[in-house]
């Protein structure tokens, strides 16, 4: 299979961008906001509670990051390995190389992430773990049939929750089931699993296979993509309609549009993945649009510059947002307006270290930027 063109394709960056000033709206709130409505998963909910539109719907729109995040982790996952093994690198290199970097991004959770997020003491495993832990287990997966990724990817998103159920009886996870499975709060052992692996790899599964069609074809890209979007929100409306199975317990208390949306993250529910996915979908499929009728458009170069340094974006944006709380004096102690402001002054800093780091890598290609 050989692409038509070995450039990055520019509606990934730009999509796989978008979520990285969502992202940095949700961790702004996180450092500013007194008002964080996180009520995303039913350890986090109490039943009959209000939904404060302007502070939900701040939260809910960064719900798109994380499945985004993973399923075009898988995607690129699929353009590099074809691209370097077509460069001449060896598959056995490249599946140590890989293993290495997943290692890798799999501990920038619990020893880089973790004492901004918490404390000096305190371990959280949630984005990166998955992306880490997933990137080690696609080294045996790719071996498998983009039709069998797909399938596979469906049944880990699907069947989570009954796997969940089955293992907890309806009491608490345990760390093995926590760490597959489930989110787990052992405040004992100063240890919180917030991205249990198996959903979160069934998405990095997709992802995976979607880049396997467009290596081996990228005509009708765009109608795939909105097709994919339509059918995977419309299981949403089903799925959130019967309000029973594939809400992760974290059931619509009415009709009103906020119920509709207010779905489980911890852990992914069925209604989750298949609500963001499908918008993920249909924003990909007007990105993918523009890019075959114009080009790459300047307008959007922002958002690109982002999506070609997302992950070295990630790992200071955090730390940037909740330092300057800290050092402010005013962690969780103000309101929206300065949480959007917050996120903007970060967009703008940061956005100078991403080009100055764009352009250290394209220099660098076989360094330590490999790994992010």
């Amino acid at each position: 299979m050989s692409p038509p063109s070995s450039r990055r394709l520019a509606s990934l960056d730009w999509m796989r961008g978008l979520v990285m000033v969502l992202m940095t709206l949700d961790h702004a709130s996180g450092a500013f906001n007194a008002g964080r409505v996180a009520a995303d998963g039913v350890s986090r909910w109490k039943v009959g509670s209000a939904l404060p539109a302007e502070q939900f719907l701040t939260r809910w729109v960064t719900h798109l990051c994380a499945p985004t995040f993973v399923f075009l982790a898988g995607t690129a996952l699929a353009l590099s390995l074809h691209r370097r093994l077509a460069e001449g690198e060896s598959p056995r290199g490249l599946d140590g190389f890989h293993l290495r970097r997943g290692l890798f991004i799999a501990l920038l959770d619990p020893l880089w992430m973790s004492w901004i997020l918490l404390a000096w003491g305190r371990w959280l495993l949630q984005v990166m773990y998955v992306l880490g832990v997933g990137t080690m287990c696609m080294v045996a997966l790719r071996r498998l049939s983009a039709r069998t990724l797909v399938g596979l990817g469906l049944l880990l998103i699907a069947g989570n929750e009954w796997i969940s159920g089955v293992l907890t009886h309806g009491g608490s996870p345990s760390v093995p089931v926590a760490l597959l499975f489930n989110v787990g709060y052992f405040e004992q052992n100063h240890f919180i699993i917030g991205y249990p692996l198996v959903p979160w790899l069934g998405m990095m599964c997709l992802g995976y296979a979607f880049g396997r069609r467009l290596l081996a074809s990228r005509a009708g890209v765009a109608r795939l993509l909105g097709a994919s979007g339509v059918a995977s929100l419309g299981l949403f409306l089903l799925v959130r309609g019967l309000n029973g199975y594939g809400n992760e317990r974290l059931y619509r208390e009415g009709d009103a549009l906020l119920q509709w949306l207010h779905v489980s993250k911890y852990p992914p529910s069925l209604a989750y993945a298949a609500l963001e996915l499908g918008l993920m979908a249909l924003l990909l499929a007007g990105f993918w649009w523009v890019q075959e009728r114009w080009g790459e458009v300047k307008v959007l170069a922002p958002l690109r510059l982002l999506g070609q340094t997302a992950l070295f974006f990630y790992l200071l944006h955090v730390h940037l947002l909740y330092g300057a709380a800290i050092l402010l004096g005013v962690k969780k102690q103000l309101g929206l307006g300065a949480t959007y402001g917050a996120a903007m002054a970060a967009l703008g800093v940061l956005s100078v270290a991403c080009a100055g780091y764009r352009r250290y890598k394209a220099a660098h290609p076989q360094g330590w930027t490999r790994y992010v």
